[in-house]
């Protein structure tokens, strides 16, 4: 699913979403250039993280998203600035806003994912697979009433793998839509069984909804799930960043690690 990165900014039409999979732990030399793009801002909210393992993660999963929309936007790393919407997801600023790329990035554990496209929202998510985290009362208090019901109906061994198929999914959709912790979890419902396409089946608020927004299952690697919501059909292409990086990293088997808009 995951291409080696291309030698130039690759392509990007309207009807087409690229998801890049980063890698996070680096090797310290490719730590320092990453660190290098951040802005002053970003090297303070760095330097607040309280363990260096969380420090070294952030740090190189922004990095790593500013050379990835450097290169669509054709100027240095470093130049990029970035303003925030009203529920915290983060858009391009000033000239490169110009651009009319819309991004979103997840990170958890030592993966992250930054999708990019043009002329439409996105929204993507990717966690950490964690088997004490896919409970009755966790599934009842954030998923739909329909969701529940069909991650009851697995069989045990399949529930695991359905969490967090319906967990990325949802969050890939909340956060293409830009909504936030304004749009509750259980007022819509994916689907969610192993084997079935990723979509969007049913939405409280809007109905109309369901038609028109895509979703789409990603496979980050052996230990994580992801996914991916964008506003209309679209393409997909994979690439792995950075370049020549080929396998994903062992996921981390305790707490997941930030994932969100940044």
């Amino acid at each position: 699913m995951w291409s080696p990165a291309p030698l130039g900014p690759p392509r990007l039409d309207a009807a087409c979403v690229h998801v890049w999979r980063i890698a996070l732990a680096v090797p310290d030399a490719e730590q320092a250039e990453r660190a290098a793009a951040l802005s002053p801002d970003e090297r303070e909210r760095a330097a607040r993280f309280h363990f260096e393992r969380d420090r070294r993660r952030w740090t190189a999963a922004r990095g790593a998203v500013r050379a990835v929309l450097a290169g669509y936007v054709g100027v240095p790393a470093a130049s990029l600035t970035f303003r925030v919407g009203p529920h915290g997801k983060p858009a391009l600023d000033g000239a490169a806003a110009r651009a009319g790329l819309d991004f979103n990035v997840s990170h958890s554990g030592d993966l992250a994912l930054c999708a990019v496209t043009r002329a439409r929202a996105v929204g993507v998510d990717v966690e950490a697979v964690r088997p004490e985290f896919t409970t009755d009362e966790v599934a009842r208090r954030f998923f739909a009433p329909g969701e529940v019901a069909a991650l009851e109906a697995l069989p045990p061994d399949e529930r695991v793998e359905a969490f967090f198929a319906c967990w990325t999914r949802k969050e890939a959709y909340i956060k293409a839509r830009g909504s936030g912790i304004a749009l509750d979890l259980d007022r819509f419902e994916v689907a969610l069984a192993p084997g079935r396409p990723a979509a969007l089946l049913a939405t409280r608020d809007e109905p109309a909804a369901a038609a028109r927004w895509q979703l789409f299952a990603l496979a980050p690697g052996e230990g994580y799930a992801g996914a991916l919501a964008t506003d209309g059909p679209a393409r997909l292409a994979c690439w792995q960043w950075p370049p020549g990086e080929a396998r994903a990293p062992s996921p981390e088997r305790g707490p997941s690690g930030e994932t969100g808009h940044d």
